[in-house]
């Protein structure tokens, strides 16, 4: 029955489309990399010392959007289902990878991709990318792809090997006069970790490529200053001991000291800035051909990343930082220099792209066009947010924002770690608990938060607040069919998904030549 109803989604947007070799269909750059928080940037974090000059014009040029997230993850592989959510517009729980992806997920999803859906509406598909941590299946389906991992700090082992793919394939669409409109995702490997920037990038933060477990790096002047939300240790447990992201990444391991951060912040902006040159010099590609006009250019990341915030390293947590991501676009019709909540997804890029370019949405699709907010009709395409962590133990982290007000629950620990934080975003967009508040931190961070900047859960003055929170947040939970409860829930006969193993990496490929396919890992 799902291979049915798939091959007549198939036959509806074979059959009703208007191909897309006519004139006026856009072209589409989807700009994806990995591991950024939106604090990075100067346009959501004027204090930010990132040097960013051709994502702040197209900031400045486009739309930013203040509310955009990831759904969240079952592993603590946070990369890998956001990015099978990008590709098929699904949410967290209706995955092919996901927990209860026999029941929840049809047959055959990969043929409902974004590149397949492209593909059969007549446009040439094109990525570059990192090769794992991704949805192969329907990766391999991108007409051109060219991935490879490039996390070094040379121009062939790193981000501007990226760029140069999509270079070269411009030119060689130029030369052959191809007409198709085309969607390209230029995805970068950075600047996740291992962060190795460039010497001049690096020299310009006052970082280095620190690679000794048993010293610190120098602090440098030049170092970008510790978050503002720094803690040197986490307020409690956060349910997921022994991850890698925050134990082991080369340059950090488990160090939360101010050395360690501002040079590992260091680090992350020299692989930032020289993402930010990769695409400026695509970007200026397409003005030359003449093809930006026609272009939708949506730049973001797969998720945020913490580096040090409430003591995080990785990206297994639903604060603000991490949770959110950077959200930007440019193309026909947007408004320069608007900005707009949103309340978005990533898995609501299928679905807008489809209705930007005329095509259908497959029937598989969960996500929401949000084409009316980029033409200035709506300031939001939902009114509520849900955030899922439980990579580590069950059943984990949930989050909920709605207007100022955000919630996150945790339940891990085998049920020794039940805690609630409430904030008003508005108020503490940093999202301070009570730890921020200790003259040793405020020494640190030159910052002294005011007294009702801090979790709120705990005051009986928001008690009724905590309470609505707490059921609007179950409502999305049954509504997203989410398979687990928290502590304070009703059971709703829920019975736990099995565990989630993710399979152990093929060696990657180094480098994949024109047009070739290489292996997954």
């Amino acid at each position: 029955m799902k291979r049915f109803v798939l091959f007549c989604c198939w036959l509806g947007v074979a059959g009703g489309r208007a191909l897309a070799a006519e004139a006026g269909h856009p072209n589409f750059l989807l700009i994806l990399v990995d591991d950024q928080s939106p604090w990075d940037f100067g346009f959501y974090n004027p204090a930010s010392e990132l040097r960013s000059p051709n994502l702040d014009r197209l900031a400045a040029e486009g739309m930013v959007f203040e509310g955009a997230y990831h759904m969240g993850s079952f592993l603590g592989a946070v990369c890998t289902p956001s990015r099978h959510m990008i590709m098929t517009g699904r949410t967290l729980w209706h995955l092919p990878i996901g927990p209860t992806a026999a029941k929840n997920c049809p047959a055959g999803i990969e043929n409902q991709s974004l590149p397949a859906v492209f593909n059969r509406a007549g446009y040439q598909t094109m990525r570059t990318s990192k090769t794992g941590n991704s949805y192969e299946a329907a990766n391999r389906l991108f007409t051109v792809r060219r991935d490879a991992d490039k996390r070094g700090g040379t121009d062939e082992t790193g981000s501007a090997w990226h760029a140069e793919q999509v270079l070269q394939y411009l030119e060689e669409r130029e030369k052959s006069g191809e007409k198709r409109p085309f969607l390209i995702e230029f995805g970068f490997s950075h600047p996740h970790d291992t962060r190795d920037g460039k010497p001049e990038y690096l020299a310009h933060y006052g970082a280095v490529n620190h690679a000794d477990p048993d010293s610190l790096p120098s602090i440098n002047p030049a170092q970008p200053k510790l978050p503002p939300n720094w803690l040197p240790e986490k307020p409690f447990p956060d349910g997921h001991p022994g991850l890698r992201d925050e134990t082991t990444v080369s340059g950090v391991w488990h160090r939360r000291d101010e050395a360690t951060i501002r040079n590992e912040l260091g680090r992350q902006f020299a692989c930032a800035e020289n993402i930010d040159t990769q695409v400026g010099r695509v970007i200026a590609r397409l003005e030359a051909m003449g093809e930006l006009a026609n272009t939708y250019i949506v730049y973001t990341a797969d998720h945020g990343i913490a580096i040090g915030r409430h003591a995080f390293q990785g990206k297994q947590n639903l604060y603000e930082h991490t949770w959110r991501v950077p959200f930007i676009v440019k193309g026909p019709g947007i408004q320069a220099g608007a900005r707009v909540q949103g309340n978005i997804y990533l898995l609501d890029i299928l679905a807008t792209f489809c209705d930007l370019a005329g095509i259908p949405a497959p029937e598989t699709n969960e996500g929401l066009s949000f084409r009316k907010v980029l033409q200035g009709g709506e300031p939001m395409v939902r009114d509520v947010v849900y955030g899922v962590y439980n990579g580590g133990t069950k059943p984990g982290m949930r989050s909920l924002r709605m207007g100022d007000w955000k919630l996150i629950e945790y339940d891990v620990l085998d049920g020794t770690v039940r805690r609630s934080q409430l904030f008003n975003l508005k108020e503490n967009p940093n999202e301070w608990v009570s730890a921020h508040h200790r003259p040793e931190v405020r020494r640190a961070t030159g910052i002294d938060p005011a007294e009702p900047q801090r979790d709120l859960s705990e005051d009986p003055v928001y008690e009724g607040k905590l309470r609505e929170m707490r059921d609007r947040l179950l409502v999305e939970m049954r509504h997203w069919e989410d398979p687990y409860r928290l502590w304070n829930q009703p059971d709703d006969g829920m019975t736990p998904p099995p565990e989630i193993t993710p399979k152990p990496k093929k060696r990657p490929r180094e480098k994949a030549g024109r047009g070739q396919r290489p292996g997954s890992e």
